[in-house]
């Protein structure tokens, strides 16, 4: 098994994520990634020798049917299922934030 992270190992990953953890949490992603390395090591040890890879574990085809044009719901059958209407528009919740720096991670 490879060695556990180091805590400057976990802090440069965070860095590169633009992630601000704290100590307990650099502490607590220290022990999960050593874990999954554990684990990604334990697999490389098996033998696959003769094991065709796969894309999915199960067998799967695409259904692709022509794209063609069929009647839709009437504009105020759809909005009255709508939980929130703005005019005939949809209405939903902002996901960006106006503030340049602003989101995830900051």
């Amino acid at each position: 098994m490879p060695e556990p992270l180091s805590l400057d190992e976990v802090r440069h990953v965070a860095k590169l994520a633009r992630l601000k953890l704290s100590d307990a949490e650099l502490e607590r992603y220290r022990r999960e990634l050593s874990s999954v390395l554990d684990h990604i090591a334990m697999l490389s040890e098996q033998d696959v020798t003769g094991v065709e890879p796969m894309a999915h574990p199960t067998d799967m085809t695409n259904r692709l049917d022509e794209d063609v044009v069929g009647h839709s719901l009437p504009l105020d059958k759809v909005l009255a299922n709508a939980p929130a209407v703005e005019g005939d528009f949809l209405a939903v919740p902002k996901v960006l934030d106006d503030e340049p720096g602003a989101g995830a991670g900051s």
